[in-house]
């Protein structure tokens, strides 16, 4: 059975922690692909300043072209509006009935995942694989099982942090894949 990592999020845009993080998780075996889900609509983010979802599906795919096992997703763009991961899960589920998806999901969410629409639900049916933000640690033994600690290494940027660098006519060539980098340029996104 294909194994899937599902690393869902807002990719406003998509930077070197997403990429790395993914590229990551194959290579250490966690998933035979990790699929950068861009989500059209996050229900616990704040919508101001999101770029519209086929910019950021295109950023998304320029990164993942840049990596082996790694690729960008539109899936969630055909569903119910928000996006609730479950619902995004359960309909993976039913249109790739061979492959076994997993959730990747920072510490962060980790630490108020019982606010998620059905955390049970998820839990339920899928392996979660943490991986460590900054300011959140976690203890690996004291997870529920079906819930797995990655050893992944820190990747500390931010969508945030590359947006404000961009509006102050910063360098972000260090944060931000070149291909991204270009598409946002060319198209004077979040200037």
């Amino acid at each position: 059975m294909k194994r899937v990592g599902v690393f869902g999020g807002s990719f406003n845009p998509v930077h070197w922690g997403h990429v790395r993080l993914a590229e990551w998780i194959v290579r250490h075996g966690w998933a035979d692909e990790v699929w950068l889900m861009v989500s059209p609509r996050n229900p616990l983010k704040e919508q101001a300043g999101l770029l519209p979802e086929a910019e950021r599906l295109d950023m998304a795919c320029l990164a993942a072209g840049e990596v082996a096992g790694v690729r960008a997703s539109d899936f969630e763009f055909s569903l119910p509006r928000p996006s609730y991961t479950w619902r995004t899960l359960e309909a993976l589920r039913a249109a790739f009935p061979a492959t076994a998806f997993s959730l990747i999901i920072g510490a962060d969410n980790w630490l108020h995942f019982d606010r998620w629409a059905r955390p049970d639900y998820i839990r339920a049916h899928h392996k979660l694989l943490v991986y460590p933000r900054p300011g959140y640690p976690l203890d690996a033994s004291a997870l529920p099982d079906g819930v797995d600690l990655l050893g992944a290494p820190v990747f500390d940027v931010s969508s945030t942090r590359v947006r404000k660098l961009l509006r102050e006519n910063g360098d972000a060539s260090r944060l931000v894949p070149a291909p991204v980098l270009h598409y946002i340029k060319e198209r004077h996104l979040y200037s």
